[in-house]
């Protein structure tokens, strides 16, 4: 768990009267305070916290960003009443990281809701990413993380000099999942299937995207929607596709489900969706991939925007388009021509970054 790079900082946190548990991993500080969500889930873990801080590192480095990697996680229910109360106790208890070692965003289950009650409760501002828009703030409900996936898809496509006459199979449709599949239905790509925590819809002609998101909206689920076969979320990942985009939990791809993609490519909308061993594994059956921080890296590049100029949407979507396709062509022009896993090609940009400053603070 521990390198050169990190952790520098492992905190958790209990508080008796609220009765939650939290988790911060301060992974790398060397470009700047370390930059990632709150995760609100029942079933979070140190672990895992720890895996997502690490992504957020590269993800930083690659994009050029001044920031490191950090992730929290709130061991809790996230529907509970008190929620409110506990994103507060969460914010006071690290008041001494935050924002000089950690600026907080949303992540699943936290929103710009959540990120203006930690930015009240510590009268600062800079205390959090991802604020509405009233509050100088780029929530991440204008969709960054998703239209960053969909740019880096077409970006991969164009790359690899496809047509846009494919399939795609989303697996989540939350925000991310939602703005993937709206920006990619736009551009004129099949979405044939998606899933969400209950289940998964199928239609072979394809999905109407804007039908599908107003069911959301109402608060269905995919598998209310009426014009597709309703079938286990698990068979998603076995469905003949040209594209399929885990977009939900760590680690939804591995060994027990590996055998049954057969999709060309795979885009990591999620952070860490594929155990690297079967990542490489997939790589060498010739699935083109392209990695979690390379792929969703939109979200903390909007956060940069609103760090530094505050809610310019228009800036936004223009930033995040151009660092996303430049990332992506960087990489996969490094795949190509060392004959590289895209994993460790986009790592060795990253971590390339990351030893030029440590060397320049000796």
């Amino acid at each position: 768990m521990f390198d050169e790079f990190g952790p520098e900082k492992i905190i958790k946190i209990f508080d008796p009267k609220l009765k939650f548990q939290a988790f911060l991993v301060i992974d790398n500080t060397v470009l700047g305070p370390g930059k990632g969500g709150i995760r609100f889930v029942e079933d979070v873990n140190e672990e895992e916290v720890f895996v997502l801080a690490r992504a957020m590192t590269w993800k930083n480095a690659l994009a050029e960003l001044p920031f490191g990697g950090a992730k929290a996680g709130i061991k809790a229910n996230p529907n509970r009443k008190d929620k409110e109360l506990i994103i507060r106790r969460f914010a006071r208890m690290l008041e001494k990281f935050i924002p000089s070692e950690y600026i907080p965003g949303p992540d699943m289950n936290t929103g710009e809701k959540e990120m203006a009650i930690i930015v009240d409760e510590l009268k600062n501002p800079k205390a959090a990413t991802g604020k509405p828009l009233e509050l100088g703030g780029l929530p991440h409900e204008l969709g960054s993380t998703g239209f960053g996936v969909a740019k880096a898809t077409l970006e991969m496509l164009h790359f690899y000099k496809l047509g846009k006459d494919l399939t795609v199979a989303i697996e989540g449709f939350g925000n991310v999942g939602q703005f993937t599949a709206k920006f990619l239905y736009e551009a004129g790509l099949k979405i044939v299937a998606i899933s969400d925590s209950k289940g998964m819809v199928y239609n072979k002609d394809g999905l109407d995207i804007e039908k599908l998101i107003e069911v959301k909206k109402k608060g269905g689920r995919v598998t209310d929607y009426k014009e597709g076969k309703v079938m286990d979320n698990k068979e998603l990942f076995g469905l003949d596709v040209d594209i399929l985009i885990p977009g939900a939990r760590v680690f939804a791809i591995n060994e027990g489900n590996k055998d049954k993609i057969k999709a060309r490519l795979i885009v990591e909308a999620a952070n860490a969706p594929i155990e690297e061993k079967v990542e490489k594994e997939l790589e060498q059956k010739g699935i083109k991939i392209l990695p979690d921080f390379v792929a969703n890296a939109g979200g903390v590049i909007s956060s940069w925007v609103e760090y530094e100029y505050g809610n310019k949407v228009d800036l936004m979507f223009k930033i995040v388009e151009e660092k996303i396709k430049k990332n992506v062509r960087k990489v996969l022009e490094k795949v190509e021509k060392e004959r590289s896993f895209a994993r460790d090609a986009a790592l060795e940009i990253a971590k390339e970054r990351i030893f030029r400053k440590m060397e320049k603070k000796q």
